[in-house]
């Protein structure tokens, strides 16, 4: 078969409106179609135009959505569809929502999509039946949507080729390289999807593995996709290790959990040496708050303490620090956002991002909110971080989105950011991205229009907002076709 993959961009201007990157689902199924004969060809919005042309001339059209992008991927399905092509769906959004992508595409891929797609191609060559194809949802003969018992969890990566970025009309600009190198996450962040949609037993690739594919990928920086890095320390360091030996001349980047550094008082050494050694110069921290009540909200399972040991001891070691920080848990105030900021500036953060706590579909949370009737907006392009889409318990959705544009505007001011001489190690690049981000984002028409709807609206209701409420088309309808 002919088969087209499509990931579409995310609306409007956010955080990673600087970056080349992609995810690796869609390159990873295609390599595993490559694999079974198939022709694949992989577009990614992030990357270059999708030329339509070539969409309707395949056998199958698979597109991938997460939250955010799931207008733009239902209108793409729908044009699809209306071309007589089968179309299926995949992705966290549509997992948690499958019936409502049905709407606008022949089949939904609940999950972990791997097998799942390789029986439903099968299905499609005339082998097989829907009925057997498990994580599967789809319309019965009298149009009613049927979703067929989910899928386990792969039991291993191993099986698993690695994603094909060759695959990838212009794949070749995506920098840093990205690499995945496990599954699945063991803690439980309330407002997280990930859980949900990969478990929480972890899955990892073989150091031995990895390290072979780093040397194949022959690139000069990395970027390493898991969650946590350190999911498990003791495969951590014999990553690093594997990494070491393998004198890879490669730097590259990782997610970790500023713990997994200092935990109660104790800094691991061994650890940070192995980073450095092994070419870690950035890590990306999901700090969340430094408010003890929204650390205890979340689930997050860290401390103050832990934060301020473990970004002091990377300062010392030379890595460099982002700090991601989520804004809006109930237990949040002006104050402690304004703390939250005041902590990153004092404790050396080199590039920050706060953003909206945002209801996606299937997490604890957003089940909380919708029980609450607190979620004023279904405009699934709003659901970037960027965006305040429902009311907060301790201000108002206004407040709560100019808390967060004033922080960024606090912490990347300029006088800071272009200084001569910086009193911290900084990655100048993203500093400035950063800067150009705070400033710009209100800017952009859109978002004008968003912030003062959003004030007006803000001023004139009261929460809980019932969910049926609509509103002028500028920015907060709820339409998502």
């Amino acid at each position: 078969m002919r088969i087209i993959f499509i990931e579409p961009a995310a609306p409007g201007f956010h955080v990673y409106s600087f970056v080349r990157q992609l995810r690796l689902g869609l390159p990873l199924l295609g390599a595993m179609m490559a694999q079974r004969g198939h022709e694949v060809r992989i577009y990614a919005e992030s990357l270059s135009d999708v030329d339509w042309d070539d969409v309707l001339s395949a056998d199958l059209v698979g597109i991938s959505t997460t939250t955010s992008t799931a207008i733009r991927a239902y209108r793409y399905a729908q044009r699809v569809r209306d071309a007589g092509i089968p179309v299926v769906m995949g992705g966290p959004h549509v997992t948690f929502l499958a019936e409502e992508a049905m709407d606008f595409c022949d089949y939904v891929v609940r999950g972990e999509g791997e097998e799942t797609l390789v029986e439903l191609v099968e299905y499609l060559q005339g082998r097989g039946s829907l009925e057997s194809i498990k994580g599967l949802t789809y319309r019965a003969a009298d149009g009613t949507v049927v979703n067929n018992p989910d899928r386990p969890l792969l039991a291993s990566l191993t099986e698993l080729p690695w994603p094909d970025l060759s695959l990838v009309v212009n794949g070749d600009k995506v920098y840093p390289t990205p690499m995945l190198s496990s599954r699945g996450c063991p803690y439980g962040c309330e407002f997280c999807s990930v859980v949900l949609m990969f478990g929480r037993r972890v899955r990892v690739a073989d150091p031995a593995e990895v390290v072979k594919q780093l040397k194949r990928m022959k690139h000069d920086k990395v970027f390493f996709y898991d969650d946590n890095f350190f999911i498990s320390k003791r495969r951590g360091k014999e990553l690093l290790a594997e990494m070491i030996r393998a004198k890879l001349d490669t730097s590259f980047f990782a997610q970790i959990r500023v713990d997994s550094v200092c935990k109660n008082g104790v800094v691991d050494q061994e650890l940070l040496d192995l980073l450095w050694n092994a070419g870690c110069r950035i890590v990306y921290l999901g700090l969340e708050s430094v408010n003890p009540a929204t650390l205890k909200e979340y689930h997050k399972e860290s401390s103050l303490d832990d934060m301020a040991g473990g970004l002091e001891a990377l300062a010392k070691r030379g890595i460099r620090t982002h700090g991601m920080f989520v804004f809006g848990a109930d237990s949040d105030t002006l104050e402690s956002l304004s703390r939250t900021v005041d902590f990153a500036l004092e404790h050396g953060l080199n590039t920050v991002q706060f953003l909206a706590l945002t209801p996606l579909p299937g997490t604890r949370q957003t089940a909380q909110f919708e029980a609450e009737g607190r979620i004023f907006t279904k405009n699934w392009s709003l659901y970037d971080g960027h965006h305040v889409v429902f009311w907060p318990k301790q201000m108002t959705p206004y407040e709560l989105q100019e808390a967060i544009l004033q922080a960024h505007k606090r912490f990347y001011g300029a006088k800071r950011i272009f200084e001569l001489k910086p009193k911290a190690p900084r990655y100048r690049k993203h500093q400035v991205q950063g800067y150009l981000m705070s400033r710009a984002w209100e800017h952009v028409r859109e978002n004008r229009d968003y912030l003062k709807e959003l004030r007006e609206f803000s001023e004139s209701h009261s929460p809980p907002v019932p969910t049926n409420v609509s509103f002028r088309p500028g920015g907060l309808e709820t339409a998502t076709r």
